[in-house]
């Protein structure tokens, strides 16, 4: 398959308030807002090389509305509309804020994404917020450990493998990892990507009945560093830490997990490996190897099973994750003769 897409470029995300997270956006993350269009607000970090990477939607619950991915080309586009339309999902077209002619269409596991090709590339050229860098799009946020980009949107589905395997065969997604359970071969989460990063897709195991739903969104920091800092700014600033600083086995990347006001979860990441094999061969992880935790010396919080919106909501039947399934996964290192 010909490289159809090239990059994230945008998440859509709803809350219920939208002016108290973009307060947060701006004030504690270190987000600039650029444009509000009608009841949307639109944010880039300092570093993003378009208009915006994340818009804020009024909505009754946190949650997706759209992830979007930059194509390779106008050509890929529209390849990639005729491959969604013939695997069944319906390909809405539709003319973006600096994004131009793009489409939409909801996966079989209830996810919206967006596709486009045309760009509006940013950049300060004048006053403060410009750069005396000719790379940079803006001059860095003043704002301690704000973040350079953005990085990577996991969503959670019913079915891991199934998930990875759609996005890879329709829209040629390069599956990277996945964890399975020590106990029981039970995918709980993979990663995906359209480039050399580990991953600017994740997917993690969803028990509910309700579709759609997201678990978390990722920015980007250049180092660990400046990841600590921001821990410690969002500490000061009476933010809790979620999860973190750690580093991840799966992908090697330095995170750090905290909430927006919503209760969405937000993280950060830097560092991590990059690939660039075309033929790359998925490997699989363990929670006692330390998918989650590279050190294997501690568990992830129960918190972190949580995706967005709530399973309890109108449409959902059951809890997100089975009790047994997140035992293992948040426990791994009480399994006999692991890790």
């Amino acid at each position: 398959m010909i490289t159809l897409l090239s990059h994230l470029s945008y998440v859509a995300i709803t809350t219920p308030d939208v002016e108290a997270s973009v307060r947060f956006y701006e004030e504690q993350v270190g987000l600039t807002v650029v444009d509000r269009i009608g009841d949307r607000v639109y944010l880039r970090c300092w570093g993003d090389y378009y208009r915006y990477s994340l818009v804020i939607v009024p909505g009754e619950e946190p949650g997706l509305e759209t992830a979007a991915w930059r194509t390779s080309s106008a050509e890929a586009l529209e390849e990639a509309a005729k491959r969604v339309a013939a695997a069944g999902a319906e390909v809405e077209w539709f003319d973006g804020p600096a994004i131009g002619r793009a489409f939409s269409f909801v996966g079989p596991w209830g996810h919206r994404l967006t596709l486009h090709w045309d760009a509006e590339h940013y950049r300060e050229t004048s006053g403060d917020a410009a750069s005396i860098y000719p790379d940079r799009p803006s001059r860095r946020s003043t704002v301690a450990g704000a973040p350079r980009q953005l990085d990577h949107v996991t969503i959670a589905a019913s079915d891991v493998d199934a998930f990875t395997q759609w996005y890879r065969d329709v829209l040629g997604y390069r599956i990277m990892a996945r964890t399975v359970l020590d106990e029981a071969p039970i995918s709980v989460f993979s990663v995906l990507t359209t480039n050399e990063k580990s991953h600017d897709l994740g997917v993690v195991l969803d028990g509910s009945t309700r579709a759609g739903r997201v678990n978390h969104f990722a920015f980007w920091v250049d180092t660990r560093e400046e990841l600590l800092i921001a821990a410690d700014t969002l500490m000061e600033n009476g933010v809790p830490i979620e999860y973190g600083p750690s580093i991840h086995g799966i992908g090697e990347q330095n995170f750090l997990y905290y909430r927006e006001p919503s209760t969405l979860r937000i993280e950060l990441n830097t560092g991590g490996y990059r690939n660039y094999v075309p033929d790359w061969e998925p490997r699989t992880w363990t929670p006692s190897l330390g998918s989650n935790n590279l050190y294997r010396n501690g568990a992830m919080p129960m918190s972190m099973t949580e995706s967005f919106p709530s399973a309890d909501g109108p449409s959902a039947t059951e809890e997100g994750v089975p009790d047994d399934i997140k035992d293992a996964l948040l426990n791994p290192y009480a399994v006999q003769g692991r890790g």
